[in-house]
């Protein structure tokens, strides 16, 4: 009978997944040899704080060539030279041509973007010269010395050739509107010499532009300096200028002609300066020297009569032969121009009337 139940109640055990109980019995000893062989438990390595992850994830990159690390220093820019071959005319910075750049410094108090620079080291009296970066180191020294600022010039300082030193502030200057196109143009004109060898397809190759582009600042920065005055302002003379005197420039006696009457408009815009007017515009500086250059006028009124125009439009006097060597002029002088266009226009005349003079 106790058999029984103590079989049926195996048999429930089963059923309500219960396990009979187990005999009791006296636990192993463990082997001291063997419990000091046995591996410590993993401790989990604390997590790497992300800054430094950063930094090694940088040192990767570097290692690997995917990453350039750049060196930036604060200087002072007394201590800073513009480079010789630097395509901005320095003299002519202004607060009115910085003006932007300066409320920026003021604004921010410090300077976000820095100028590429090279070591000096054949002169004690400055550690860098600037390669790209002239404005700004214009506008940190006004700041410093005239409003008395605490401001220093950023720089990037860099080992370049004379070659790559060109070629890299072309970069950065070939966008920028400050920068005119016969400041450009000039800089180009000495660098095909001094770089390439005189080939501009050598040159163009290099800056990655065609030859026509590079052509035709060429020819700008190949303008008479007689002709560069007559606009008054350098950032006055586009490429499209050079295009359009091009023609009357190839040869005398054309040539001739633009050069007097450039040089007549050239006192004229050094009288508007002094003054404080505002210059000829350049599309009548260019149409004025064309017309030099052509010994164009007007079709005359009457036989031996000759009608001379400012610009193709306003008469400024006539021109009527009298006798071998002599001629009559008629001034209009309630015309509406200046006594200084009147000089261009008598001048432009006078060249057309004695070329040989």
């Amino acid at each position: 009978m106790a058999s029984t139940t103590s079989k049926n109640r195996n048999i429930l055990g089963s059923l309500i997944g219960e396990a009979p109980p187990a005999a009791v019995t006296n636990p192993p000893k463990v082997d001291a040899l063997a419990e000091a062989a046995a591996p410590a438990p993993v401790v989990p390595a604390a997590p790497i704080p992300p800054r430094v992850n950063d930094r090694i994830m940088g040192l990767s990159r570097l290692a690997s060539g995917d990453l350039q690390e750049k060196t930036l220093r604060l200087v002072d820019p007394a201590r800073c030279r513009m480079w010789a071959r630097h395509n901005r005319k320095y003299d002519l910075l202004t607060p009115e041509t910085c003006s932007e750049l300066l409320e920026g410094l003021r604004a921010q108090g410090k300077q976000e973007f820095p100028a590429i620079v090279r070591r000096v080291a054949d002169d004690p009296n400055f550690d860098y010269e600037v390669i790209a970066g002239a404005r700004r180191h214009w506008a940190v020294s006004y700041l410093r010395e005239v409003e008395h600022r605490e401001i220093k010039y950023l720089v990037e300082e860099r080992d370049l050739s004379d070659e790559q030193a060109f070629r890299l502030a072309d970069i950065e200057n070939r966008a920028r509107k400050d920068l005119s196109d016969y400041e450009r143009a000039v800089d180009y004109l000495h660098a095909i010499d001094l770089y390439y060898g005189g080939v501009a397809a050598r040159m163009a190759e290099r800056l990655d532009v065609t030859k026509a582009w590079l052509s035709k600042f060429l020819d700008l920065g190949r303008l008479p300096a007689e002709v560069v005055a007559a606009f008054g302002d350098h950032l006055q003379v586009l490429e499209k200028h050079a295009r359009d005197l091009k023609p009357v420039l190839a040869q005398n006696p054309e040539r001739g002609r633009v050069i007097a009457a450039a040089k007549t408009l050239s006192s004229e815009q050094a009288a508007r300066r002094e003054a404080g007017q505002p210059y000829i515009e350049p599309a009548k500086v260019v149409a004025a020297l064309r017309n030099a250059g052509l010994g164009k006028t007007e079709a005359p009124t009457a036989a031996g009569e000759t009608r001379v125009v400012k610009h193709g439009a306003v008469t400024l006097f006539t021109v009527k032969p009298k006798g071998p060597g002599k001629a009559v002029l008629e001034l209009a002088l309630d015309a509406g121009a200046s006594n200084a266009d009147f000089i261009a226009a008598l001048q432009a005349e006078l060249v057309r009337l004695r070329p040989s003079a």
